[in-house]
């Protein structure tokens, strides 16, 4: 039979003990590592190393870095973790008019990023030689900007006296593609007894559009269509409606042709 070594108590006791300590010793490290983990994040919190260091915006074009920081109501003295509520931010930067959309977000230590999408001007209007943008929502007139930094790619409208015919107008330009759109350099409201919602469109290209404010969107739409079946040396007067256009040479005798 084998023979089984049999352990005394007086043997057992202070392996039980060295074992004890050594729980004993974990659990006092950990609640050591605890406690003073809640004193440093006291003091942290406390302290201006919670403070935000880094405040960066973007997305802006027209609007000036000063007006979102105003309204995010943000500075070097807001505490990064209580003062900072992105959803509230969020809310103050939005009621802007010319902001369409904003995101704030958090990166730690300290640095709260404002990323924002602006409203596109979707044309300037010329009121006594000073341009004022229109944005896409068709909302009020913005102030006057410089002629050099207006963007090139929306048109400019000029002879519009009437608010209303304006607004149309706007929402009609929102809904064109951004290609038709880059290629109207200018649109003068030129309205009849007959018909008050005139217009006539200057065209990149050297043509001369005249057309409706009513349902433009989807009549200009066929524009590069049209131009595509005219000779490129020839320039002139497209009037483009709901049934198809009609082209009009530049000369003293003017040839006229359905397209």
């Amino acid at each position: 039979m084998v023979q089984k070594r049999v352990v005394s108590i007086e043997e057992r006791i202070p392996k039980l003990k060295q074992e004890r300590r050594k729980k004993a010793n974990k659990k006092l490290i950990f609640y050591m590592l605890i406690f003073f983990l809640l004193i440093f994040i006291v003091v942290y919190m406390q302290s201006p190393m919670s403070y935000v260091k880094h405040i960066s915006v973007s997305g802006l074009h027209w609007v000036k870095n000063e007006e979102i920081l105003n309204r995010s109501k943000i500075d070097e003295s807001t505490n990064f973790w209580g003062g900072v509520q992105s959803k509230e931010i969020e809310q103050a930067i939005i009621s802007h008019p010319q902001i369409k959309a904003v995101d704030v977000s958090k990166s730690f230590p300290n640095t709260i990023s404002i990323n924002v999408k602006e409203l596109k001007h979707i044309g300037y209007v010329e009121l006594d030689s000073k341009l004022h943008p229109i944005l896409e929502n068709g909302g009020e007139l913005l102030d006057e900007v410089n002629w050099t930094s207006v963007d090139g790619e929306v048109p400019i409208l000029s002879g519009f006296k009437d608010n209303h015919y304006l607004q149309e107008l706007s929402d009609e330009l929102a809904k064109l593609s951004s290609y038709v759109s880059v290629l109207i350099s200018e649109i003068y409201w030129i309205p009849s007894d007959a018909n008050p919602y005139k217009i006539k469109l200057y065209m990149t290209d050297g043509h001369e559009v005249e057309s409706s404010i009513r349902n433009l969107s989807s009549t200009l739409n066929s524009y590069p269509s049209i131009v595509s079946q005219l000779d490129p040396k020839e320039e002139g007067v497209i009037k483009i409606d709901e049934s198809g256009g009609q082209f009009s040479l530049h000369t003293k005798w003017k040839q006229k042709r359905r397209i």
